[in-house]
């Protein structure tokens, strides 16, 4: 195959060049918080990136989870530009500056960007975090996915000199409005350590929900959510030190989150004014369908590095191995009477199988420090939708993909730095055979099935990024910026909604992402300021929109534009006290119709804050509040909402939290979310007219938390 040549020869290419290593072990103590490897794949300075960064790191993390383990809250509240909705399984209706954002663990894909379900943000345990790095804007480093950027977990490693240390820590969480069945429990056991040339992490952990109720006292609605949710994590990670300059490391994480709830769904939608919820199964009533979440997603990783290739060229070689299954909620739109089915179970399936070859080589020319990072990306990603009872929605996409890439870093007289690079991109999606399902909404026309005759589609696209910063006063270092992205736009949504019976009748064109952002960073004394503007546009769209006669969905294919902006402010006070407060703001439109982009991409408005004051050498206080502001752009059509098109109103909640060191060993913690038990819908609640959606946020929920380290 023409294609194996391809990727055989690239190979062949990029191991005999050299540059840089993407894992954290030679991040140094003094500026490691400063510190970045997703953007180029290379450590650098977070001031010499000419780009919006943000940095959630592992402090902030440890202190977040004192209150709550949800991820999609820790980015809401840490990350501008990011949506703000929380409290569901789900990533869905939480985009990072209008567009889909690539999650990472370690740099392996745990997106599934072929058949998109928005599940990638829940992959692991916070826990086993050391680091998120968000990258905003197309990125033409990691290749298709990263429309709107990366979000990467740098997992741990080991910290201890001694063979043996750990930490043992149990929760318990709970309705403060009413707490009848909503007890849950978190049990996390960690232990690391080194052993001659070894070093490890091995962590466990077990968190389950008991009912998760609203202000009201409740039951929230059970589509993607989180009452009586159960996700256990194990993560194991080792690292043996060949000599001073290699290493092997071996990292495996697995993460299951099945909801097994004794509760019944009563679903509505917004137009009728009553909320979604749950209530107690007290006749014992069977409920169709298995439990939603996960079922059990295995991430393996084995990374060779040699930090001294040559004189001057670091070398890190990744191959990796992942496999998903995530299920969807039950739904009586798969019914066929002719099958004897009242209903069915979608779930989405994915295995990839990578190799990641990067090269990092420094030169000196006189005033000017050089950086050329270069190598090859290549993958096959096996990804289809089916439903539980075997039945095909969107037929199996079997893609092989070679990238190769070269990204340069140009240091002038120590202020100004020049980034600049290219990345090839060859892709080719083989697609057997199939035919479309039926798909039968209440009230609706039933869809009629395609047969599609199969067949390849080839892609074959060259992506380029181009920015500048100058660096060298604290006071005002600006940057501007140009990058692309390759989006092929979820491409499963479209088979499954085939109108044609020949695979190249479909509108399958990729998308080439293009990204311009200017902004700034400044430092006086103790405050710090971050602000950015940005300007995106697509040739062609990825938004799901509504097919009112059959209430399916299918995806625009039009030009898009989205633009916004972000600031940030970060002030220590004193040693004891620090605090910070962002807003962001983002819009997006059609730029075939100029109308309005829908609540599936544009998140409204954003305010967070947050201060911590540490009160003693033992007690540590926190608080953060997060602001969703309105925003209504559509018209209803005979009263009534559609789709993801319904206005949202502004709402406030405030989280808080105690930590006391009673010993060396011991701490104990105090957690409040929504302490002031505000009563609100989460903005995709309010946006998204769909049944079973309008589901409120968590009322006041505490969480009690005591950890011993040995």
């Amino acid at each position: 195959m023409e294609f194996l040549n391809y990727s055989l020869l690239a190979i062949a290419i990029s191991t005999s060049f050299s540059a840089a290593a993407n894992s954290m072990e030679a991040l140094s103590d003094d500026n490691v918080e400063r510190m970045i490897v997703t953007g180029s794949r290379m450590q650098e300075n977070i001031d010499e990136v000419p780009a919006s960064i943000s940095i959630i790191d592992s402090k902030t993390i440890s202190q977040d989870l004192l209150t709550t383990a949800e991820l999609q809250t820790m980015l809401a509240l840490h990350v501008p530009g990011m949506g703000a909705d929380t409290g569901t399984n789900s990533n869905s209706g939480q985009s990072l500056r209008g567009r889909n954002v690539l999650i990472m663990i370690d740099g392996v894909p745990q997106s599934t960007p072929l058949r998109n379900g928005k599940l990638g943000i829940r992959s692991l345990d916070p826990s086993v975090i050391e680091r998120i790095e968000v990258v905003k804007g197309a990125t033409s480093i990691y290749g298709n996915g990263a429309a709107g950027g990366v979000i990467n977990y740098i997992t741990k490693q080991a910290t201890s000199d001694k063979a043996l240390s750990g930490r043992v820590a149990v929760n318990s969480n709970f309705s403060a409005v009413k707490l009848e069945d909503s007890v849950g429990r978190r049990l996390d056991v960690a232990i690391d350590g080194t052993v001659g040339k070894l070093d490890y992490v091995v962590s466990l952990v077990s968190d389950e929900n008991g009912v998760i109720r609203d202000a009201e006292g409740d039951a929230l609605g059970l589509q993607y959510g989180l009452s009586n949710f159960r996700s256990d994590n194990l993560f194991t990670k080792f690292n043996y030190y060949i000599d001073s300059s290699r290493s092997v490391q071996f990292t495996y994480n697995y993460f299951e989150g099945q909801q097994h709830s004794d509760y019944i769904a009563v679903d509505s939608n917004l137009n009728t004014g009553i909320k979604s919820q749950a209530i107690k199964n007290v006749n014992n009533l069977d409920v169709d369908g298995d439990p939603q979440g996960p079922r059990g997603n295995h991430n393996v990783k084995l990374q060779y590095r040699d930090m001294e290739l040559t004189n001057n060229t670091d070398f890190t070689a990744d191959a990796y191995w992942q496999r998903i299954e995530n299920v969807f909620f039950y739904s009586t739109k798969f019914k066929d009477e002719n099958l004897g089915l009242v209903g069915g179970q979608s779930m989405i399936t994915s295995e990839k199988k990578g190799l990641r070859l990067n090269f990092n080589s420094v030169f000196d020319f006189n005033n000017v420090e050089a950086k050329l990072i270069y190598g090859a990306d290549i993958l096959n990603d096996l990804t289809a939708q089916p439903l539980v009872d075997g039945r095909m929605w969107t037929p199996e996409m079997d893609m092989s993909n070679i990238a190769g890439y070269v990204q340069a870093k140009l240091i002038f007289s120590d202020n100004w730095v020049l980034k600049a690079g290219v990345r090839q991109e060859s892709i080719e999606i083989d697609v057997d055979d199939f035919s479309t399902l039926m798909i039968c909404k209440e009230g609706k026309q039933c869809t009629v099935p395609v047969a599609v005759t199969g067949g390849m589609l080839d892609y074959d696209a060259t992506t380029y990024n181009i920015g500048l910063r100058y660096s060298n006063n604290e006071y005002f270092s600006p940057f501007i910026s140009y990058s692309e992205g390759f989006d092929i736009a979820n491409i499963g949504s479209l088979l499954r909604n085939a109108k044609f019976n020949e695979l190249s009748g479909l509108d399958t064109e990729a998308s080439i992402v293009k990204n311009s952002e200017i902004g700034f960073s400044s430092i006086f004394d103790n405050v710090r300021l971050e602000m950015a503007a940005f300007y995106s546009t697509n040739n062609y769209g990825g938004n799901l929109v509504a097919d009112e006669a059959t209430e399916t969905y299918v995806l625009e294919r039009a030009s898009q534009k989205v633009w916004g902006y972000e600031i940030a402010v970060d002030v220590d006070f004193t040693e004891q006290l620090d605090a910070g407060i962002s807003y962001s703001w983002s819009e997006g439109k059609n730029k075939e119709t100029d109308s309005y982009l829908d609540a599936g991409s544009i998140n409204p408005p954003k305010i967070t804050l947050y201060a911590n004051y540490q009160a003693s050498e033992n007690l540590r206080l926190a608080i953060n509040y997060i602001s969703v502001q309105s925003r209504d752009r559509f018209e209803p059509k005979d009263g009534k909402y559609s789709g993801k098109t319904a206005p949202v109103s502004s709402y406030n909640v405030v989280n808080t939290s105690v930590s006391y060191v009673a010993s060396k060993a011991v701490k104990l913690s105090v957690g409040i979310e929504n302490l002031f038990n505000s009563d609100y819908y989460p903005h995709a609640s309010q946006s998204h007219a769909l049944d079973g959606w309008n589901v409120k946020g968590k009322g006041r929920t505490a969480n009690i938390g005591l950890s011993y380290s040995f």
